[in-house]
């Protein structure tokens, strides 16, 4: 895999298109970066963009972005409901994919050191890539904002980390760090007050609100400084506004560690303690990205309020999301260009299942080698895998079967996870192969050229013997579903299981064959052994097991 971080800078203009475009250009003019999303927002005048790419070239492109946005916008006219204190006001890394988080921290401080010698502005770092302890949090570093600056930059205790001690009044300062993914969460209220906004977030937020006595003065501990009561929700920064855009106030809310409050439980949190405050939740907003498991899980949530399967396509968990938070109120909502994992994906990884049914036989009857037998043995036992997977929905939903939804639930779950797996493996089967083919293309003049030649080739087809072999564990597992929904479910689809068995037993049958011809070409004659004997082990019990099936199935049907 590919050394991936992300980028999400924050910059101070949201209404002048052109800016904005100058902006994004200068980060799409740096090759090896992909420019997943530009958010910009009219009331807060502030734009959110998220790139990624391989670290170096993500630090350039970040870097030719601040300096065009310092060239750009002049923060002496700035004005937006968003805090803010530079025309780049904040600017994080985030490691994606083979990065750790100390490599983004020196990426991090590697960018502040170019933006402040280069460019002679002054800033800060956060997070993780905090240099000093008290300047860990984004909202004590931006606190007095812009207006506060020039001020604040002279005081010892806020001398910059990086660039001059002296205030730019057109560039402001700007804050680089290194974190976690975060997810910038907006959620809509039936209200235009601020102030009701703004006490519905202390409640929530992990901070929460400052202690007050019966005349509204602070309360202090011993120390002089104001207690707290905190909020009921852990790893979640949050503020009440109004967007005159929308002509409603919202809860924006920064998730800063999803692993502990989730966006589902944090928009059920603000439902709730909206309505003890007389008001109502009607919908939410995704500033920027979020990762597909933050989508599958709210999916999952919502439907088992409902008392409903969970084991359905991720494309139906992505819609219930999307309606159940209200992701689509106050615009349309498109998955294929909010989710970070659908951004970032290699199409040509699903070159096979992405084509219409018409076009994949198509493309197996032509006189191309792939696909061939083994990607048609992973699709029929995806199919028979669908199909118990259909049954245990269809159960789950039965009128009468209420109390038995969970059990249907899980096995539906089952179902897709065994079926998801089949499908890539439709792919990986022609892929294994296609690995055969450029192993033999390799030189063959030298001796050491023949031997390297040699050892590609057959490392090649150990890996084409293994893909088919997990075709038939992974086909094999299916069983028990289909089973127990012969057993089971509705018996008004028992034919529709009899015909998941049947896929089963070809796919089965048809990835060992593959196995077989694989093997035979191998050197390695103990492993090739091996896998032969646990292949026909397989082989026989998903035999017998399909007859056992196709007993009940008979008998059921009536014949």
């Amino acid at each position: 895999m590919k050394r991936l971080i992300e980028c999400v800078p924050n910059f101070s203009e949201g209404r002048d298109q052109h800016i904005i475009d100058k902006i994004a250009a200068s980060i799409m003019s740096v090759d090896g970066v992909k420019l997943l999303d530009v958010d910009p927002g009219k009331a807060t005048n502030r734009t959110v963009m998220t790139m990624v790419g391989e670290p170096e070239r993500v630090i350039e492109a970040a870097f030719q972005a601040i300096k065009t946005a310092s060239e750009l916008i002049d923060m002496c006219k700035h004005t937006g409901e968003h805090p803010r204190m530079g025309a780049t006001d904040v600017c994080p890394l985030v490691p994606i994919s083979n990065v750790t988080m100390e490599e983004c921290v020196g990426y991090a401080h590697q960018l502040g050191e170019r933006v402040g010698k280069e460019l002679g502005i002054s800033g800060y770092f956060y997070e993780s890539a905090a240099k000093n302890p008290q300047r860990k949090n984004l909202a004590d570093i931006r606190a007095g904002e812009y207006e506060g600056l020039a001020k604040k930059i002279v005081d010892p205790h806020w001398k910059p980390d990086f660039g001059p001690a002296t205030f730019n009044s057109k560039c402001g300062a700007t804050v680089i760090g290194a974190r976690n993914f975060l997810i910038a969460y907006n959620i809509n209220l039936n209200t235009t007050s601020t102030r009701r906004a703004n006490a519905i977030a202390f409640d929530v937020r992990e901070q929460g609100r400052v202690k007050t006595d019966a005349n509204g003065k602070n309360i202090l501990d011993s120390n002089g400084e104001p207690i707290r009561i905190p909020g009921t929700l852990k790893s979640v920064k949050a503020i009440g506004w109004f967007i005159e855009e929308y002509g409603v106030a919202q809860i924006s809310m920064n998730l800063t560690d999803v692993t502990v409050t989730t966006v589902h439980q944090a928009f059920d949190e603000v439902c709730s303690k909206a309505l003890a405050r007389g008001i109502r939740v009607t919908g939410s907003e995704l500033v920027g990205l979020i990762p597909l498991q933050s989508l599958l899980d709210a999916g999952k949530y919502f439907l088992q309020k409902q008392q409903r399967s969970i084991g359905v396509p991720e494309s139906e968990l992505i819609k219930i999301a999307v309606k159940s938070l209200g992701l689509d109120e106050l615009k349309p909502f498109d998955p294929q260009k909010k989710i970070i994992e659908y951004l970032i994906r290699d199409e040509a990884d699903k070159k096979l299942v992405s084509m219409s049914v018409e076009k994949f036989a198509d493309e197996t009857s032509s006189e191309s080698p792939a696909p061939g037998g083994g990607s048609v043995a992973a699709l029929c036992g995806a199919m028979g895998a669908s199909l118990a997977t259909m049954v245990a929905n269809l159960s789950s939903h039965k009128r009468g079967w209420d109390e038995k939804w969970e059990f249907y639930s899980n096995w539906a779950e089952k179902g897709q996870q065994l079926k998801n797996k089949l499908i890539h493996l439709v792919d990986e089967d022609t892929a294994a192969f296609n690995r055969i083919m450029a192993a033999f293309q390799l030189p063959n003049n030298s001796d050491q050229e023949k031997k390297s030649r040699k050892q590609a080739v057959q490392e090649a087809t150990k890996y084409a013997t293994e893909i088919p072999f997990l075709v038939m564990q992974t086909i094999f597992e299916s069983l028990e579903i289909i089973e127990t929904m012969a057993k089971d479910g509705m018996k008004s689809s028992i034919s529709d299981i009899g015909v998941g068995a049947l896929c089963a037993q070809a796919g089965v049958g048809g990835a060992f064959l593959n196995v077989k011809i694989n093997a035979a070409g191998l050197e390695d004659k103990s492993f090739a052994t091996d896998m032969l004997a646990k292949g026909q082990k397989i082989a026989d019990a998903t035999q017998k097991q399909v007859e056992n099936i196709l007993t009940i199935v008979n008998q059921k049907i009536g014949v």
